[in-house]
């Protein structure tokens, strides 16, 4: 089985050397490498004066202006433009755990197993927020996901993060790929599509990449901003489930976490920020309604509108 990795790049350092680095030693080869990159110049001045391509002789790179990146359409165009049974969806800053990412995060794409992700791991500079959120997210527990959980999991049956997930060719040619135009969320459109057409999606917990980020509240703000827009724009996949009851279990875990930790004392700036996301969220929900000046403040992605 040929197995592809995409990236999207934007403005790389020097970590993303480490990362294909860390991609060439896997024990599962990878056939190719393709990076999107967003604004060649940044790719140039990253790689000026090193060997490159005699080094990462089985990396593609190909260009793109800011303008042109989109959520959806970027990652489609990668996937045409690999041959890999599998395809692996990463991002520049998700780095592996160990050699055996791949072999893991790939060994249960059989059956009617059409996707499966990677559990995400805080870094060691990782806020105590943050490491809250990733182990509600992902935690140590593998599991498989069909139609049949949606009624006690909810929205969360249709949860796949293109951080790291890797997909099956043949299913993801039979349902269409990725939605081509998206602000976000492109990765939730297609499983929840996936799991409608009857197929599975695995949680590979064993599968592990660091990847976390100390968003300031305006940054979760943001970020919420574009989820809602993306659940207001796919109401064939989001109007049946409700997302807001993840947010009280969500409280629901700092609080125990942080009392175990004996820092309950920090709950209410974790509440404070989950009002920020939820204030965020709320607002892409109703974009439509919101003046264009206020949503092209607030949103993450001004290039989605346009601009």
């Amino acid at each position: 089985m040929k197995i592809d990795v995409i990236i999207p790049v934007y403005k790389p350092g020097q970590e993303l050397f480490a990362l294909l680095d860390l991609l060439e030693a896997q024990t599962l080869s990878v056939n190719r490498i393709i990076l999107m990159n967003t604004e060649k110049k940044y790719f140039d001045d990253l790689t000026k004066g090193t060997d490159f391509k005699a080094r990462y002789q089985n990396v593609k790179v190909y260009h793109l202006s800011k303008k042109e990146f989109d959520h959806g359409g970027t990652r489609c165009k990668a996937v045409q433009r690999s041959d890999g049974d599998i395809f692996v969806c990463m991002t520049q800053d998700a780095m592996p755990v160990d050699r055996h990412l791949l072999e893991r995060l790939t060994a249960g794409l059989s059956g009617d197993v059409g996707a499966a992700y990677a559990r995400q791991l805080p870094g060691e500079g990782s806020s105590e927020f943050e490491r809250i959120s990733r182990c509600f997210n992902y935690p140590p527990d593998s599991r498989l996901k069909s139609a049949a959980d949606l009624e006690s999991l909810g929205i969360k049956t249709f949860f796949c993060s293109n951080v790291c997930a890797a997909y099956r060719r043949d299913i993801y040619e039979e349902l269409g790929g990725f939605i081509p135009h998206t602000i976000f969320n492109e990765d939730m459109i297609y499983a929840a599509g996936l799991v409608r057409a009857g197929y599975r999606i695995a949680y590979e917990a064993h599968a592990q990449v660091v990847h976390a980020h100390n968003y300031t509240n305006m940054q979760q703000l943001r970020r919420n901003f574009d989820l809602g827009v993306s659940q207001a724009e796919h109401p064939e996949v989001f109007a049946a489930v409700r997302s807001e009851s993840e947010g009280r279990k969500l409280l629901r875990a700092a609080w125990n976490y942080l009392k175990k930790k004996k820092r309950l004392y920090k709950f209410p700036g974790f509440c404070v920020q989950c009002c920020f996301k939820y204030m965020g969220f709320l607002l892409g929900k109703h974009y439509a309604r919101l003046p264009r000046g206020l949503v092209l403040k607030i949103t993450a992605n001004r290039e989605y509108w346009g601009l």
